[in-house]
């Protein structure tokens, strides 16, 4: 949930000191303490606004993130289903649809995986094109290899592994 809102720079500088103070995802939970080490990501509003517990799977649908109570907050304003998304698939193993961020949507573009530029329907394109139970992972590696090479300023096409495969790549 981190990264709902907010750039890979940023969420990348809160796990380190949060991860060495907390020794599992169930112990910052109920710490109040996790505060001040989230604080720059503005997800105490999440926290705050929650009575989440790990063990207490109500997020057992896409549907029941959607519809809380704190549907609005910070890291819900923009999309819900893709904070819904992340937290189903990595929390509960539930690959319920697939996580477009600002990487996946770039990249399903680039890649010819839908002409979309909306997160809403990027999301059904992609989900017909791959079997449920890689939904999330494709996702991860769309994000991973939008960061290492397929950038938004300057991609690396000629370090591409799939360049022969992409609609886009400048030799087409």
């Amino acid at each position: 949930m981190l990264s709902a809102q907010f750039t890979d720079v940023r969420v990348n500088l809160v796990p380190p000191a949060l991860f060495k103070r907390f020794s599992d995802a169930a112990a910052a939970v109920e710490a109040d303490a996790v505060e001040p080490y989230v604080k720059s990501t503005a997800l105490i509003a999440t926290r705050r606004s929650t009575s989440w517990r790990p063990a207490a799977c109500w997020w057992s649908t896409m549907a029941a993130p959607c519809l809380a109570p704190w549907r609005n907050c910070c890291c819900c304003r923009a999309w819900p289903r893709k904070t819904a998304s992340v937290v189903l698939a990595w929390c509960y193993g539930i690959n319920a649809g697939v996580t477009v961020d600002t990487h996946v949507s770039r990249l399903s573009q680039r890649l010819g995986l839908s002409r979309r530029s909306d997160p809403r329907t990027i999301e059904p394109d992609l989900m017909r094109l791959v079997p449920q139970a890689d939904w999330q992972t494709l996702s991860i590696r769309l994000i991973f290899h939008g960061r290492a090479l397929c950038t938004a300023r300057k991609p690396r096409c000629l370090d591409c592994p799939i360049a022969e495969l992409c609609p886009s790549h400048p030799g087409r």
